[in-house]
């Protein structure tokens, strides 16, 4: 099984990359904006070829009490799973994408270590790995 199945990218490097092909190099895959908000400055048409799936992401009140603060990422990252453990169907079409190949979650947050999109990458590959090879 491939540890690596599940990527992670900025919205706007991935938009920079389509602006300027062959300069920077795409993460494969299947492309899923997992924000709750549409990042800002990005045309709606530099993603058409992802999904937004808004509900993967933190509720409006976690991320608001998050604030991107470094210090109550531990706690943030409880906070989400056990959101994201409340509403296992919104993650349907992520598990279903990475059990058929390599997945790109997009995010906005400027910090690339203390966000929801890695908290979301590490969920979903844990579920991965429990469901077993072949899983469906």
């Amino acid at each position: 099984m491939d540890a690596h199945r599940i990527h992670l990218e900025r919205v706007y490097d991935e938009v920079r990359a389509q602006e300027h092909p062959g300069q920077e190099e795409v993460p494969p895959g299947s492309r899923f904006l997992v924000d709750r908000l549409w990042p800002r400055g990005v045309r709606k048409s530099a993603v058409a070829e992802g999904r937004w799936i808004r509900d993967a992401a933190p509720s409006s009140e976690l991320r608001t009490w998050f604030g991107h603060d470094p210090s109550r990422f531990a706690e943030f990252a409880e906070r989400y799973r056990a959101e994201l453990e409340e509403r296992p169907g919104v993650l349907a079409p992520l598990l279903s994408a990475a059990r058929s190949g390599p997945v790109t979650l997009l995010y906005a947050a400027k910090d690339t270590e203390h966000n929801h999109a890695v908290v979301l990458r590490d969920h979903l590959e844990s579920l991965l790995a429990s469901s077993g090879p072949g899983s469906n």
